[in-house]
Order: structure tokens, then sequence, then C-alpha cells
């Protein structure tokens, strides 16, 4: 075992020192842990309620302006400073300036949210020292003229990080590098007051040697380079830095963790450009060229360990794994290629970077059995939720490392890279593009915890902060700050790494409206032109929390999107179809009815006395998603007004809010919520059969299906997929996601679903369980699976179904049967295909009636005009043989649809 003893030096003038001597070298007993060690206890706890707007000013919300302002500063971190006594404890103290000049408009921009309070700056004298003072404790305190505290708080330092190291945005190569003979190392550290790399040769060996790491002054990183080729070895950083709690060791992994070992306990050496991390044929397989326009894409949203745990035509160990998308044999791969036959061209995976919330091994396997309704099924499941096998994976800890739950091997950081890689090879071979769900809003945990990794590097950076200075929670977890420079970088870093490493082809972002709309345009360039070719970013565009209406920034969210190109969530469409909205519970689930459930033509027990007008306001705005969500797309309401979307009321907001179709992700059912079959369960007559039960999933796939915009789709809905009414199983194990790629069940009434988020409900949903008679039969399913392979072959066969500008969809769709007269049980369109390449024919008219009866409906323009069935309908294999029963009048325009009915007519 050897280690040096280089210390670290910084470029320019100072050494980092501390009390008036050079920090001793970290040696290799702190890199045998643990995680933390208080060097230098904090004599006393502050809030931060004050803020650094840039390198120099300093604004204190609230606070008087009267007094004395002063920056203490303690390289060991033990300031005391109670009201009326004197300050403590400090090794100095700067004197802050009142200052009365105009903001920088880019500090005034981004710290419009700061309350108002005196603005201080830092003399022209002291500047050059704070680089260094940022490295241990600063307290700003308020005193009168004898020196007595008046108040006292910490300063929020990401305005003052991102002024003083402003070239750290142009770090090439964040993490491990292996080049010529030499291993690298590089970690955003900048108040760090001495780092170190420690080195071992597996993933549980002792540590082989220690490095101490040496400070670029300018960009605020640390840096080692190592003789020698470190392939296949593992590391980690030990780093002192300023804390809440004093000057703290913190061993951690990086970052920018390509891979790692077990549990993400030690970060993995390697280039991922190594042929040795690469399958076979890796270089030269390309992705499918299936999308020219994001309208194009066709989308099915899958969780790596659902789509196979279950499945006994795959191997006993690639089951739940990366490896099971390899078995083209089996009943899992057979369906989704069958799918991509039809016409799917993304599966869309759930996160698969490594997360924080599933043991990577040992993990339980829970078995749990019961009555339809019993209660014991989700007992097993919560005592096991913590450390079984399943999570949804919205837990961040590595962002840039593939998940080694789904690994064969977890503990070797090359498998999972590779296996990883097979399982893209394994979509892109059955012809479907491979998209990635990442959440960059929020880490998993922050502050000392063992798995906070940002924050544990550089303290109170990374993570936005409310007033006090505490971690803002809004998205569920500890919020990150993509406003804040090196976190913005991380975001962008990592989506490309995925787009070049991994072939990734799309993303989605979780609560993307968290994110500044500039930085993802700024992620969107970036991605590219680094990966040769569009990559397409959707996202969840929802508004709120303490960025809400832009009060932090412009956000990626909805309305803030428009012009941008990148797809938000369609929750008006959503909502249109299947009623209410995400939020509900109680008798509301019940209540309030949607378009293809029964709203007003079809009431339920529970719902209120509705007019007609409702139904009309609620087929306008499915018309408005069929039309792509576009702000200026013109419509015939109910009122026999014609205004542009934009102008029709959804919950207080435009149901028009787009500028483009590529803006818009339509959807009737994801990961989040009821399933669609679920909501159904609900809204939908108890004494509907199983076979209307089945037609009406139909009918909501099938709007989905022929909207302009982004088609996607739930893995499971085309086979009824429940979860027994579970309304939010991110964690309610594998028993309440199963999948049935046999489709025997569907998995309807396997028990109540988990107490934490339904148990409220229980008293209403115990009966529904429990009725057998709602539980498809085999029949069912098999009908609803090759229906939805026949609309998505409808959608494929014509460009008219995605129509990649505004423009073209003005121009060519054309609703009828609209306005005061209209039945609203019907909605119908026409498609114009002349001229337009790819749309195969003259033109489209799709109908969906979602009534229990046949209606017929007139299109005066179709008169003398020639329209048959699509060829899909004219098929031997046709799934929807009602559909076929569907009329055209050619003399008068008249169409007539079948009940629960779903129909396209072409002319040649």
């Amino acid at each position: 075992m050897t280690t040096s003893s280089l210390l670290p030096r910084a470029a320019g003038a100072f050494l980092f020192i501390a009390a008036g001597c050079a920090h001793a070298a970290i040696g290799p007993e702190a890199c045998e842990g643990p995680f933390q060690t208080v060097l230098h206890p904090a004599a006393a706890r502050f809030d931060a309620r004050a803020v650094w707007l840039d390198a120099r000013l300093v604004r204190w919300p609230g606070s008087p302006a009267d007094g004395i302002f002063k920056l203490y500063h303690a390289a060991r971190g033990g300031i005391t400073a109670a009201p009326g006594d004197t300050v403590h404890g400090a090794d100095g103290a700067l004197a802050l300036d009142a200052f009365a000049g105009p903001v920088p408009d880019a500090a005034a921009a981004r710290f419009k949210y700061v309350g108002a309070g005196p603005v201080l700056r830092v003399t022209d004298g002291d500047a050059l020292r704070l680089p260094d003072l940022h490295r241990g404790q600063l307290v700003l305190v308020r005193e009168d003229a004898a020196g007595r505290v008046l108040d006292a708080t910490r300063v929020q330092a990401a305005g003052a990080l991102d002024d003083l190291y402003a070239p750290a945005a142009g770090l090439a190569h964040l993490g491990v590098d292996v080049k010529s003979g030499q291993t690298r190392f590089t970690v955003w550290a900048p108040i760090a007051r001495q780092a170190a790399v420690c080195v071992y040769d597996s993933g549980k060996s002792r540590v082989r040697a220690v490095y101490q790491m040496e400070a670029d002054g300018r960009t605020g990183a640390w840096r080692a380079a190592l003789p020698g080729d470190l392939t296949g070895k593992y590391y980690t950083y030990a780093v002192d830095v300023p804390t809440d709690a004093g000057i703290v060791r913190n061993l951690v992994t990086d970052p920018y963790s390509i891979s790692l070992t077990t549990d993400s306990k030690r970060s993995y050496i390697a280039r991922l450009d190594d042929a040795r991390l690469k399958p076979a044929g890796w270089d030269a397989a390309p992705a499918p060229r299936t999308v020219r326009n994001p309208t194009d894409m066709v989308v099915y949203e899958l969780h790596v360990r659902d789509f196979s745990r279950d499945d006994k035509t795959v191997p006993a160990p690639h089951r739940g794994k990366y490896l099971a998308f390899t078995d083209t044999g089996s009943s899992g791969m057979k369906h989704l290629a069958a799918l991509a036959h039809s016409g799917l061209t993304d599966v869309h995976l759930l996160p698969v970077y490594d997360i924080a919330s599933v043991p990577e091994t040992g993990c339980a396997v829970p078995a749990p059995a019961g009555a339809p309704d019993g209660d014991g099924q989700q007992a097993l499941v919560k005592r096991t939720a913590d450390t079984d096998c399943f999570n949804w994976g919205y837990d961040p800890y590595h962002y840039n490392a593939p998940e080694g739950s789904y690994a064969t091997d977890p503990a070797d950081g090359a498998r999972r890279i590779v296996e990883f890689r097979r399982m893209v090879q394994g979509l892109h071979g059955i012809g479907l593009r491979v998209g990635m769900d990442v959440v960059f809003n929020h880490t998993f945990i922050a502050g000392q915890n063992e798995k906070s990794v940002l924050d544990r590097i550089v303290p109170g950076y990374y993570h936005r902060l409310n007033a006090q200075g505490g971690i803002e929670r809004s998205t569920c977890c500890d919020n990150t700050a993509t406003e804040n420079l090196m976190m913005g970088k991380l975001m962008i870093d990592s989506v490309a790494l995925w787009a070049t490493q991994y072939k990734i082809d799309s993303f989605r972002f979780d609560l993307m409206g968290h994110q500044p709309r500039a930085v993802m345009e700024a992620l969107q360039r970036t991605v590219d032109a680094q990966a040769g070719r569009p990559v397409q970013l959707l996202g969840e565009g929802w508004n709120f929390g303490e960025v809400a209406d832009g009060a932090r920034f412009v956000q990626a969210s909805q309305l803030s999107l428009s012009g941008s190109g990148i797809g938000t969530f369609n929750d008006r469409l959503r909502d249109a179809v299947r009623g209410g909205s995400a939020g509900d519970a109680g008798e509301a689930m019940f209540a309030r009815q949607g378009w293809i459930n029964g709203l007003v033509y079809d009431p339920n027990a529970h719902a209120p006395a509705q007019s007609v007008a409702d139904l009309m306001k609620a087929a306008d705005l499915v018309r408005a998603g069929l039309a792509g969500s576009l702000r200026s797309y013109p419509l015939r309401t109910w009122d026999d007004k014609t205004v542009p979307l934009g102008a029709i009321d959804y919950n207080g907001q435009p149901a028009g809010y787009a500028s483009a179709p590529s803006e818009v992700v339509n959807y009737v059912e994801n990961h989040d919520n009821q399933t669609l079959f679920d909501i159904d369960v609900f809204k939908l007559p108890l004494a509907t059969s199983s076979q209307d039960r089945a037609r009406v999933q139909v009918l909501g796939m099938a709007v989905d299906a022929f909207a302009q915009g982004i088609a996607y789709y739930h893995a499971g809905i085309d086979v009824l997929r429940s979860k027994s009414l579970d309304r939010n199983s991110f964690n309610s194990g594998d028993w309440f996601n199963r999948i049935d790629w046999t489709y025997g069940d569907n998995h309807f009434g396997t028990g109540l679903p988990p107490a934490d988020d339904n148990g409220k409900d229980w008293p209403l949903l115990k009966p529904l369980l429990a009725n057998a008679a709602i539980k498809p039969a085999p029949a069912d399913i098999a009908f609803a699976r090759d229906a939805f392979r026949d609309l998505l072959a409808i959608r494929a066969s014509s460009t008219l179904f995605r129509l990649p500008t505004a423009a073209a969809i003005e121009q060519r769709l054309r609703f009828f049967n609209t306005g005061s007269t209209q039945n609203p049980t019907v909605v119908a369109a026409h498609l114009d295909g002349h001229g337009l390449p790819g749309a195969n024919f003259a033109g489209i008219t799709y109908l969906i009636n979602v009534d229990k009866v046949g209606h017929t409906v007139t299109d005066p323009l179709a008169a003398g005009t020639r329209m048959r069935l699509h060829p899909v309908f004219l098929s031997d294999h046709v799934a929807d043989r009602r559909a076929t029963q569907a009329t055209f009048d050619g003399a008068t325009g008249e169409y007539s649809v079948p009940p629960r009915t779903a129909v396209v007519f072409v002319e040649e």
C-alpha cells in the first residue's frame, strides 16, 4: 500500500490554510469509513436567510438596514453569535458596505424571488479572500455600535460560487477518465478544504492507495492524475467540507460515476468507449429509423422489472433484469415485437439510472395471497416495501450509472454497463427505439445522509433553498436547483452521456416544470449536437411549488414551453377522456365520469345530475386534444362560437397550449394514478359487462391513436392491465405491478391496494374488488390486445395522423358533428391527404362513438365522395368485428357507427 503526501495546491497564490498551518494529508484510514467524520464540530447552528447575489453582493431579506454588518469567518467552524452578546470563535471578519447601486441584471433576474432587504457589498480589498473563506464557516452578523449581535445568519452560497467559478461550466470531463496510460479523476468541490481519491482493487477490498488531489482555483475542481490504467478497480473521494455540523470529512462516491459496485458503495473505474464494455456489434448497430418527426413517436412506457419478473419463458437469471430484453423468444419480447410490427416506435423505460430505494442484493420477494378484496396482500407488501426488489425508481442516487438491481451481478461494475447496452440492442433489434425516464428535479436524499452524494461534496449548493435556507420539497423529495450552474451542467452532461454512450433515443423528464426552460433548451442543443441526431425531449410540464408561475425563472412547463419543440403531457385530453382529475378520491372517483365512460349518457349510481351541455364541453376538450391542443387551431364549440383552442377553458387554463404538435404528449394512462381499466371500474355503471369494459378501453386507446401529437401508452393498457385499483403503485411491490404476457389475467381483484395511498377509500373499493363480474375473461383481454395493434397499424398507415406542424393540422384537419346541434357521444373528423407525402389516401375520416347505442352523423362535405373502411378493418384478422358494420352513404355524406366503436374510413 502506498500513499502520496502531495499537498493540494490551487492555481494562483493560495494554499488552503486553516488556523495558520497547512492541512495534514488525508490518510488511508479515511478510505475505510465511516461515511462521515466530524473533524471540527460547529459551536452553534444558524439558518441561512441571506443570499449571495454574485461573488460580492449579499441581500438579507427582511433585515433592517440600520446597524453594522460584518461577515465573520472561521476555518474550523467555531462561531457563536447569540443576540445581545458579541461574536465568539471567529478567525476574523469582513466589513460590508451598504450597496446603493443597481444590482447587475443577471443577478437581479436570477434572484427576483428573494424578498426585499439591504444589499451589502464586500470591499475591493477583501474580495480576493472570498474563495478561501467559503471553505470555512461564514456567518453574516448585524451588530450595534458596541459590537453586540442584533441578528445572525448564514448566506446561501450558490450565487457566489457560480460567479467565482463560472469557468467550471466549460469543464470537459468530470469523473474518471482513463487515457494515455493515466487514470484521471476530476470532481467539482469548490468549498472543499482538501480532497483525496481512494482506490480499491474491488468493491469490498481494503484501500489500495490514497492520493491527494490538487485544486484548480479557476474552476473549483479538484484533480488527481495517477500513472497506469486502473480499469476495473473502484474509487471513492474523501473531501473535507464545511457543513451545519462543522468541518466534516465525507467519504463519498463520485456524482459523475459511470458505474458502481453493489448498493453504490464505490464508484467504478473505466472508459465507456472501452471495447471490453461493448457487446458484440454495438458500434455497428444503429437505432431504428422509424421517427422522422417527433409526432411519429408511439411510445410504450415500461418498467424493467415489471416486464419480465413473472414471465416464465424468460430464463430465471434474466427475470426482472436488463437481459430479459435479449430473450427474443420470450412471451414479453414477442409481445413487444408484435407491437413494433404494428406501428409502435419507442419503449420508454421507467428510471434505469442508479436508484437508492432498492437493495441490489438480497432483496425480499414476498408471495402474497388472499381474497380478491382481502387486506393481507397489501399488508405483506407494506412490510417488505423498503427491502423488496421493486420500486418505480424516482429516487436518483447516481445519474450517470445504470441501476445495479437490474444487472445479473451488481457487484461487477462492468456487467451493468454491458447488460444495459445489450438491453438497448435487444429492443433496437426488434425495431423499437429506447427512451429513458430521468428525474433531475430531486435527489433521493440530501444533507449528511449516507446516500446523499451531491450535498456531501458541495453542501448547500445543488438543492433549491427556501427563505430560511432549508431545502424545498414540493416535488416530494429534496428539490434540486438546475438554475444553478453546475446542477444544470450535471443534467445536461448526464443526458448527453446516455444519448451518446447508450444510444438512448428520447428522454422523459419527471416534473420538468421545475427546470428552467433556458436550461432545457441548452440541453436540447447540446445533446443533439453530441449525438449527431435529433433526440426527443418529453416531460411533465406541471406548474406548482416554489417555482410556480415563473416565480424563480421561466419554467419548462406547459404554458411556458410553447415554441420550444419540447413535448409536455396533455392533461386536458386525459381528464376529458377519463373524467375527473388525477387527485380525485372518495365519491369523486365515481361521480366525475368522462367522455368514454358514461358522462350524462350512461350515468352511474354516484353521478350527479348533469346536462347535455356538460357532455358537449367534454367532447370539445376531446376534439381539442385530437387537434394537438394547439393554441391557434379554430374549433366550432358547443355554443356555436368558432374560437382558437387557446380560448377554450380547462380548469382556468387554456385548453390549447402548444404552438406545435411536437409539444404535446397525448395519453390516457401512464404509471401514475389508476390504470384506465381501474378508473373505469369506478366510473362505468356497475352492470357494465366485461365485454363492454374492454370496448371502453379500446375507445380510450383510439383517442390517443387518432390524436395529433406524440402518442404515449402505459405498458399493459392493451391487455386491460389492472393494479387492483391502486392509485399510486410506486412502492407497491411486484404484486400490484404485475403484467401477464400469457393474456390470462389482468390482475384485477388481487387484494385491496396498499393502505397508505388507498386506505381511506377501502370501504368503496372492497365491493368492487369482490365483484367477479368486473374481472375480464381471457377473450376480453385478447380483444383489447388485438384491437390495440389494429389502432397502431392505422396510425402508422398515414402521415395524416402524425402531422408535424400547426399549419398542416389547421390546413388538413376538419371536425364535423360540432356546435349546438351535435351528437356529443360521437367525435368525427376528416383529414385531407391531397399532396401530402406519406398520406397514402386522398382523405381519412375517423369516428368514435362512445354511446351504448349506434349513431348516424353527417359530413355535408363528404357527399359525392367515395369512402370505404380502412384496410385494417377489411382484414380477415381485424379484432373489432363490430366496426366492420359501420357504413357510409356517398350520396348524403352520412356515416353510421355502431355502439362503443372507433372506426376509420379512407378515400382513395
